[in-house]
């Protein structure tokens, strides 16, 4: 069924910036999914990072609005994170995965690792 692909981590000093990638495969319907990043940090549960739908409107977890920008490539089946001003409490395992539809298909996510 449909699988996502998350890259695009890394380690970077505060400040700096990331921007991850995430490339659906096994549909052929990507442009009608809402698409939203998912960031789960050492010993906490995953939570919601952003969010964009079919039609293009945005939605940030406060702690990222300014800093972030989700966006999508429907030609190329990708949603992408552009992270910039990363913060140490930015580090985290990063998911993407469609709310709408509801798919719960889970990659390995990309680490992102903030320090000095």
């Amino acid at each position: 069924q449909v699988q996502f692909v998350e890259s695009g981590g890394g380690l970077v000093q505060p400040g700096g910036s990331l921007k991850l990638s995430c490339a659906a495969t096994g549909t052929s319907i990507f442009s009608t999914y809402t698409m939203a990043w998912y960031q789960q940090a050492p010993g906490k549960q995953r939570e919601f990072v952003a969010i964009i739908t079919q039609r293009g409107t945005t939605t940030y977890k406060n702690s990222v609005k300014g800093r972030f920008t989700i966006s999508r490539d429907n030609a190329k089946n990708t949603v992408y994170l552009q992270m910039n001003n990363l913060k140490p409490e930015d580090t985290a395992l990063y998911y993407c995965n469609s709310p709408l539809p509801q798919l719960e298909s889970w990659g390995q996510g990309t680490q992102v690792s903030v320090s000095p």
